[in-house]
């Protein structure tokens, strides 16, 4: 007799030429993932030979209901760890049946401007680091804390070694392979300051790629955690007091700046963040007040600095782009629940097009 993990486990490939594809869309808050699944006749690798779909916006709050029907436009295609073979993950964006994009739809606006010639001209690239923590599910504390009380001070945790400083790495490295199997561009991951808190790194990726990675990786991280009976929290501060926020330091270069120069160009790029600071902060991530306090390796929310190898800066430039006078540079002001979209895309429009 079979087993339920023979048959989850099934080959499809050996017995029909049909795949599964997951459709997966942002719901109404901007950060809840939603997914659906529909079998397709053949593998597919072009997003634009699938079909578009539908849902009830009426249950993810993004729709009246009566008139609840919000159309999915396939927009970036992913090998599906959990299912295997030919099946695909499939990052889409949400429009209305006119074919307007949704108000939660801000991969729309992003890939306009990645699209402007300014912008292409000038390859973008970003490199995320996204942190979360990881909660014991039934108490909603952090994983390898105990239950109502708190662990030892910080300090051994980052990138720590051992059952009383690492907790969830069995997840984390669940999450690593099953990326780097869907395709997406992780380059790495640590362990966080605060203990249960951990690390990946996306890119380097252009443009609004960058955006779909993201959200996919995110996606087969809540997937992982919901196999593992773990919540992943994406709260910039999900504990109050002396310990770490969670964040989303985004790195971002163009080809000016990787070119022979490319310093002074940053530094002209820094000052214009500079002038747009309270518009990024807005867009930065909600709840992100808690965690740029000027503490716990970041600058105060009200003020915009930058420096060389400065962790406590808006925006820390490295030593070695310094020292070879190109490069890139990090802004560390999003929040870990910021929407990919909306941070590189304004990035770019900040630094290119005004």
């Amino acid at each position: 007799m079979a087993l339920l993990n023979d048959l989850i486990n099934l080959n499809l490939t050996d017995s029909t030429t049909k795949i599964i594809a997951e459709y997966i869309w942002i719901g109404g808050s901007g950060m809840d993932l939603r997914s659906k699944a529909r079998t397709l006749p053949e593998p597919v690798t072009d997003p634009k030979k699938l079909p578009k779909w539908n849902y009830d916006g009426s249950s993810t709050g993004q729709a009246p209901g009566e008139d609840s029907e919000v159309i999915v436009w396939p927009q970036a295609i992913f090998k599906d760890p959990f299912r295997g073979g030919n099946n695909i993950l499939v990052i889409c964006d949400a429009y209305t049946p006119a074919g307007e994009p949704i108000p939660t739809n801000k991969r729309h606006a992003a890939a306009k401007i990645f699209s402007d010639p300014k912008v292409e001209k000038e390859i973008p690239w970003y490199g995320i680091e996204q942190e979360y923590t990881l909660l014991q599910k039934d108490i909603n504390w952090p994983l390898g804390w105990p239950q109502g009380g708190f662990p030892g001070p910080q300090g051994p945790y980052y990138c720590g070694i051992g059952a009383d400083k690492a907790f969830g790495r069995d997840i984390v490295d669940a999450h690593y392979k099953a990326c780097l199997y869907a395709g997406i561009n992780i380059s790495g991951i640590n362990g966080e300051v605060m203990p249960g808190q951990w690390e990946f790194q996306v890119g380097p990726s252009v443009g609004i790629s960058a955006g779909d990675e993201i959200w996919a990786a995110r996606y087969i991280l809540e997937r992982i955690t919901e196999i593992a009976g773990v919540v992943v929290s994406f709260d910039p501060k999900p504990i109050k007091g002396d310990w770490n926020g969670a964040g989303a330091h985004t790195n971002y270069s163009t080809k000016s700046m990787r070119e022979e120069g490319g310093y002074e160009v940053i530094k002209k790029a820094i000052e214009k963040l500079g002038l747009r600071h309270k518009e990024h902060i807005a867009a930065y991530g909600e709840g992100n007040e808690r965690r740029l306090t000027g503490r716990h390796e970041t600058a105060d929310i009200n003020t915009f600095k930058w420096g060389v190898a400065n962790r406590g800066a808006s925006i820390r430039v490295g030593r070695d782009t310094e020292k070879e006078g190109k490069g890139y540079f990090e802004d560390r002001r999003p929040a870990s629940n910021m929407d990919p979209y909306v941070v590189t895309a304004m990035i770019a429009e900040t630094t290119l097009l005004l």
